[in-house]
């Protein structure tokens, strides 16, 4: 197929558009900046485009025809920017990108949401009404970037509802994408490495521990093209790996950041996660690959796992 990718050059766009490429698709990525030097992204055509302008976005999807678009491109960070940008620059990216895609008939549209719809560590208070967090729990976001993440998945349902053309239709939550650069020491997007995180519990907990490994959601991607047509117009899905950010229970560990959730975590046993991919399992067959257990060469490096975790590391 021929995929374009928005955010290309991005955390995770660089996986996903390395992961295609690979596959043997034709890859074009849409972005700002430029892609790194590597044979990875040998032969990846790139396009700088203001996704803004509406219009240049018709123009160039009209121009290049892909058979496939992965909208990646937001300002993917919380409260990094005024919470009107967020709102205002995530949304009609969004808008931008689905219409013209629509308007063009592109076959498989994919939009990027963020398990930070569901409101977790808001300033007020949360709880959630069970564990694990599904696509069925209810959004609840508190923030611009929150927000304009669901309503990306809204204007997603928007276009299935319309309903006027053959074009298929999936937006997916990606857990804390933690890129292959990471596992060797890089800093992650909140200016740790991943072993602070695990040595430091704190670090995760705002985010409830999840996380997933930017080579799985690339894979992800590429089963959900290719099965698409089998399932349901206008799905969502979590995208995690089976497991949790921590070197302890989150039984154990979230009743410590998350007042009152000592009974709903009370399930959540061994080293299961507080999202569940079962959903992408049941109708795609997709698993992850990767887990921090699997990716870090040596968890104890430097003493930043306790010596009490290592039991439950192995």
């Amino acid at each position: 197929m021929k995929v374009l990718i928005t955010g290309g050059s991005g955390r995770l766009g660089r996986s996903v558009v390395a992961g295609f490429a690979a596959a043997g698709h034709d890859v074009i990525s849409v972005d700002r900046s430029a892609l790194p030097a590597g044979p990875e992204f040998a032969g990846v055509q790139q396009e700088n485009v203001d996704l803004l302008d509406g219009g240049q976005v018709r123009s160039v999807f009209g121009r290049l025809q892909p058979d496939a678009v992965i909208h990646l491109a937001a300002i993917a960070v919380p409260f990094s920017a005024p919470e009107e940008v967020i709102l205002r620059t995530n949304t009609l990216l969004a808008y931008n990108v689905m219409g013209a895609a629509t308007e063009l008939g592109v076959r498989y549209i994919v939009t990027a949401s963020s398990p930070t719809v569901l409101g977790y560590g808001a300033p007020g208070g949360w709880l959630p009404k069970r564990f694990p967090l599904d696509e069925d729990s209810t959004p609840q976001p508190w923030n611009a970037y929150a927000l304009s993440k669901l309503i990306a998945e809204q204007v997603m349902r928007m276009f299935v509802a319309e309903g006027t053309g053959s074009s298929r239709y999936a937006a997916f939550r990606p857990c804390y994408v933690i890129s292959p650069e990471e596992w060797q020491g890089a800093l992650t997007q909140q200016g740790h490495t991943v072993l602070q995180r695990l040595q430091d519990p704190a670090l995760s907990a705002p985010a409830l521990f999840n996380y997933v490994d930017a080579r799985d959601v690339a894979d992800f991607l590429a089963v959900l093209l290719d099965r698409l047509d089998s399932v349901d117009n206008g799905q969502t899905f979590f995208v995690g790996a089976a497991d949790a950010l921590a070197a302890e229970p989150l039984a154990t560990l979230m009743p410590r950041f998350l007042p009152g959730s000592d009974e709903l975590a009370a399930g959540l046993t061994g080293t299961n996660p507080a999202f569940s991919i079962a959903k992408a399992e049941r109708m795609l067959g997709w698993k992850p690959a990767r887990s921090w257990r699997t990716e870090l060469e040596d968890p104890w490096r430097g003493n930043l796992v306790p010596a009490a975790a290592q039991e439950e590391i192995r």
